[in-house]
């Protein structure tokens, strides 16, 4: 029997304490490991860009000990930076990505590279947002035509 180590991450301390985007990646991990066994489960409240998150350190040290697989709901859940992604890939520990289960090194890379842009992405509008508001335009709703 496939035995599992699942990681779950959120990035605000709200959506850990409602649960709702935990539960979700739950279920996706659930559908995944049919057949299998989660043996252990770490859950982190962090940032994505953090590559040093304690509970993911924990998990990845669980899977090596223990030869499990790291099993995750969704690739943008573990990281956006290709280069983490990259290196976890060389480091001996196999994982799975819910979303994508059949995935292989060359997708997994693809698609890292298609979330540290969706990263940017987001950065860049929430910058601008905040720059808009910080200026004082207010809601397009509310000006003058």
């Amino acid at each position: 029997m496939k035995r599992y180590i699942a990681y779950f991450r959120v990035s605000t301390q709200k959506q850990g304490q409602s649960g709702l985007g935990l539960e979700a990646q739950r279920r996706i991990v659930e559908t995944t490991a049919k057949g299998g066994a989660v043996v252990a489960a770490y859950t982190d409240i962090e940032s994505g860009r953090k590559n040093d998150r304690p509970e993911l350190l924990n998990a990845l040290a669980h899977c090596r000990e223990s030869g499990a697989t790291l099993l995750i709901a969704k690739l943008d859940r573990l990281s956006r930076n290709v280069a983490f992604i990259a290196n976890l890939m060389e480091s001996g520990v196999d994982f799975i990505a819910g979303d994508m289960p059949t995935a292989n090194k060359f997708t997994l890379h693809i698609f890292a590279a298609l979330a540290k842009q969706e990263r940017e992405m987001i950065s860049a509008r929430t910058k601008e947002a905040y720059g808009h508001t910080k200026r004082g335009a207010g809601c397009w709703a509310n000006r003058k035509t």
